[in-house]
């Protein structure tokens, strides 16, 4: 499926694959899980087979189809560098976003060193195109490493999406990032963050000049608590030639 969200740092989601499995904590009350299950055996429902790993061949050209230049979150219902998804088929959702320099891809997973080793290869002797950035979900201490598989990574735009945040991060290095998104935890059993541990990324990012974008306070209904961190919203972007503004 691909269309219109919610999501705020994004303006819309394609998903050439959809389901996943669980990795880390980060991944305990999947927004993305809870809403596919809820179809399970729907006849003629995309999620009739409810969370389960799904490659859908013909969704592939739909950023093809768009004709306005646009955000694109890749895989909002999964994960593109599952084990489950083969290298043919990630070579294929690559063909199509390089030969669509219109649109900025944001591509975010869990799984670093596959990505890592993917593109590495990929573009063995050069960066990934601007207009495919490049992300990993980091939700605690122990996820850091996944931000040193994105910093060995052959790609021009880095960046880290910590949502759900879930403790106080330290020995954050952001060498080779440009953006920072944090977030807390939505839906039923939402855990908690505690505004310290956001002001200290956002510090950080400020001190670093690394955009900072600040999505949302932990809890079942997160919107309902605004976006503001110390009375102001945090809507940062990459300052790259990625950007669409060619800044």
């Amino acid at each position: 499926m691909a269309g219109p969200t919610k999501i705020e740092w994004t303006d819309v989601t394609w998903n050439p694959v959809t389901g996943c499995t669980k990795l880390s904590p980060g991944c305990e009350h999947c927004y993305a899980e809870r809403f596919a299950e809820r179809f399970r055996n729907v006849p003629d429902h995309p999620y009739t087979q409810g969370f389960d790993l799904r490659l859908h061949e013909d969704r592939l050209d739909q950023p093809r189809r768009w004709k306005g230049p646009r955000h694109v979150f890749v895989n909002s219902m999964s994960d593109l560098f599952h084990a489950g998804v083969g290298g043919d088929f990630i070579d294929r959702v690559f063909a199509v976003m390089e030969d669509t320099e219109q649109h900025i891809f944001q591509v975010l997973t869990k799984r670093s060193g596959r990505m890592r080793r993917y593109l590495n290869g990929r573009y063995r002797n050069r960066e990934a195109p601007a207009h495919i950035w490049c992300g990993v979900s980091v939700e605690d201490n122990l996820r850091l490493v996944r931000v040193r598989h994105l910093q060995r990574t052959q790609a021009a735009v880095r960046f880290i999406s910590m949502e759900p945040l879930l403790q106080r991060i330290v020995g954050l290095d952001l060498t080779g990032i440009h953006w920072v998104i944090v977030g807390g935890e939505s839906g039923p059993g939402a855990r908690p963050m505690d505004v310290e541990w956001v002001r200290e990324v956002r510090d950080q990012c400020m001190a670093e000049q690394v955009p900072f974008f600040f999505k949302q306070w932990a809890g079942v209904r997160p919107r309902s608590k605004g976006r503001k961190l110390d009375s102001r919203e945090h809507n940062d972007m990459p300052i790259h030639p990625g950007a669409p503004d060619g800044s």
